[in-house]
C-alpha cells in the first residue's frame, strides 16, 4: 500500500487563495521598502557550514538545518572513531540551509565590497529553515522579509526604520506597538548592579518578563549567579511604567554613573524624539528595557513590533550590529536591520479579519467553449481582455454547459461569457453574471468597462 502523502513538520503548502494574500502582504512590505530607498537582493538557499555556525549561539548552531554531503556522505568517516556527532558532522556535511537573512547578507556585503557603493540599502524576501518545534505562529519554513543598511552609524537609520515599520502596518491596518531599547543601556544597567560579566544571562532572563512573571524572572537570575542584592536594583527598573519620555528621564538619573549606559539613553532619546517630532500614522512607540533579542551581535538600538489584541509574539524585529561583517573579516563596518515575520503577520490579518478583497486578482470571466469555430472567435477577444488587464480564461474543452458552469463557481469566477452563432454575427457578448443570475449583451469595449468599475 502507497504511503499517504504529508509536508515534512513544520511545513506547508498554499492553496491559490493563500498565496494571492500572502503575495498582497509581501507587495505592501516591497513597495514600502522601495519607497524608503531599499533595493532587492538574493542569497542562495544554502550557504557554506561555516558561514553559519557559531554567529547565533549554541541554541541557534542547534536548529540550522545540515545537509549532507552528495554521493557518498560517509567516505570520510571513520566508523571506529567518528561515531560521536559532533566529530562526524565535519566529515558528512559541509552546507546548511539559511536560519536568517542577516547573515548571508554580512556574507554577500563582505564578498562584494568592491562593487557596493556605501551605505549600502538593500531588501530581501526569501524562505528561511529551522530545525524548531512547530507550533503556532512557528513554523521550520518561513519567510523572512528584511531591510538592512551597512555603511553608517548615523541613528537616522533607527528613526526611518521605526516610520518604514509604522508605514507597513497603518497600510495592512495592523496596529501594533513598536518596541526599543539599546544594548547599551542593558550594559550600563548590568555595570551599576556590579553584573558585567553575567550581561546575557541578566538580559536572556529580563526578556522572558511577560511570559514568566517578575518571580520566575527573579529565580532565574539568582540561578545564573546573579546576586539577591544585583536584583533589587534591577527589580525597580522593570516594573517602571510610564511613557518613553518618562522612562528615559529615570533611566538617566539610573544610569548616571555609567558613560556606557548614559551613552545608549542619549541613543534613545535622539530616535525617539525625532520620531514623535515627526509623527506616526498608526502605531505607538515604547521604550521597553525587557527588550533584550539577538544580543550576540547587536550593539546599539534593539526594535521589536507586536500586534495589538493579538497573541503571537513578535510580528517584526531588528536592531543594531555594528560589527557583524567583522566575523568574516571586514572590521568596523557599521549595520543596522530589521524583519517583518510574513507568516506571524498574515496570521494576525486573519485574526483581525482586515485583509482586503482580492477578488480581482482571481479569473474575473469565463468563456463558454461551445466548440472549434466559436472557441477561435473567443480566443481572439480573450486576446483583447488580456491587453486591457482583466483575468481571464476559455474552458478548454466544448464539455457540457453544466460542468462548464460548476467550473465556473467553484473557482468563484463573476462573469460567464457565451458566444454562439449569434453573438459572432452581432458582435455582441452574452454575459452571465454568476452572482444574481442576470444575463446581458456588451460590446467589448462595454464590457472592458464593466469589468473595470
Amino acid at each position: 500500500m502507497a504511503q499517504k502523502p504529508s509536508t515534512p513538520k513544520g511545513t506547508r503548502d498554499f492553496s491559490p487563495q493563500i498565496m494571492l494574500k500572502r503575495n498582497y502582504i509581501m507587495q505592501v512590505i516591497k513597495n514600502a521598502f522601495q519607497t524608503f530607498g531599499y533595493l532587492p537582493i538574493e542569497t542562495p538557499s544554502m550557504e557554506n557550514s561555516f558561514t553559519l555556525m557559531g554567529k547565533y549561539g549554541e541554541e541557534g548552531d542547534r536548529l540550522i538545518f545540515k545537509i549532507l554531503n552528495s554521493g557518498d556522505y560517509l567516505k570520510k568517516v571513520d566508523l571506529n572513531s567518528d561515531l560521536d556527532s559532533k566529530k562526524m558532522l565535519p566529515k558528512i556535511s559541509d552546507k546548511a540551509l539559511r536560519y536568517d537573512l542577516t547573515v548571508p547578507f554580512a556574507r554577500y556585503v563582505v564578498q562584494n565590497q568592491n562593487d557596493i557603493t556605501f551605505p549600502f540599502k538593500r531588501y530581501q524576501i526569501q524562505p528561511v529553515w529551522r530545525a524548531d518545534r512547530p507550533q503556532k505562529g512557528r513554523f521550520r519554513e518561513f519567510y523572512q522579509c528584511d531591510a538592512d543598511v551597512v555603511g553608517s552609524r548615523s541613528l537616522l537609520y533607527e528613526v526611518e526604520f521605526i516610520q518604514l515599520y509604522d508605514k507597513v502596518f497603518s497600510e495592512l491596518k495592523i496596529p501594533t506597538v513598536i518596541k526599543l531599547n539599546n544594548r547599551k543601556v542593558l550594559s550600563g544597567i548590568a555595570e551599576i548592579i556590579g553584573a558585567e560579566d553575567k550581561l546575557i544571562d541578566m538580559t536572556v532572563a529580563i526578556d522572558k518578563l511577560d511570559k514568566i512573571g517578575l518571580d520566575l524572572v527573579k529565580e532565574e537570575m539568582l540561578q545564573k549567579g546573579i546576586s539577591d542584592s544585583a536584583i533589587k536594583k534591577i527589580e525597580p527598573i522593570l516594573i517602571m511604567e510610564g511613557d518613553a519620555i518618562k522612562k528615559i528621564a529615570t533611566m538617566r538619573s539610573v544610569l548616571a554613573s555609567s558613560d556606557i549606559g548614559i551613552e545608549g539613553i542619549d541613543e534613545v532619546q535622539t530616535v525617539i524624539n525625532k520620531v514623535l517630532n515627526l509623527g506616526l500614522e498608526s502605531a505607538d512607540l515604547d521604550f521597553d528595557l525587557t527588550l533584550a533579542r539577538g544580543l550576540n551581535y547587536y550593539t546599539g538600538s534593539i526594535f521589536e513590533v507586536e500586534a495589538k489584541g493579538v497573541k503571537i509574539g513578535s510580528i517584526g524585529g531588528g536592531g543594531r550590529y555594528d560589527d557583524l561583517t567583522g566575523v568574516f573579516g571586514l572590521k568596523d563596518l557599521p549595520g543596522i536591520g530589521i524583519s517583518f515575520g510574513l507568516d506571524r503577520i498574515y496570521l494576525v490579518l486573519e485574526e483581525l479579519d482586515v485583509l482586503p478583497s482580492l477578488e480581482a486578482d482571481f479569473t474575473q470571466v469565463l468563456f463558454v467553449n461551445f466548440g472549434d469555430k466559436e472557441a477561435d472567435y473567443c480566443l481572439k477577444v480573450l486576446s483583447e481582455l488580456r491587453k486591457a488587464g482583466i483575468n481571464s480564461e476559455l474552458y478548454p474543452d466544448s464539455a457540457k454547459m453544466k460542468k462548464q458552469m460548476n467550473y465556473a463557481n467553484k473557482k468563484s469566477i463573476p462573469y460567464v461569457v457565451l458566444v454562439g452563432e449569434d453573438e459572432m454575427n452581432s458582435g455582441l457578448l452574452s454575459v452571465k453574471n454568476m452572482k444574481d443570475g442576470s444575463q446581458s449583451n456588451f460590446n467589448l469595449a462595454d464590457f472592458i468597462k464593466l469589468l473595470k468599475s
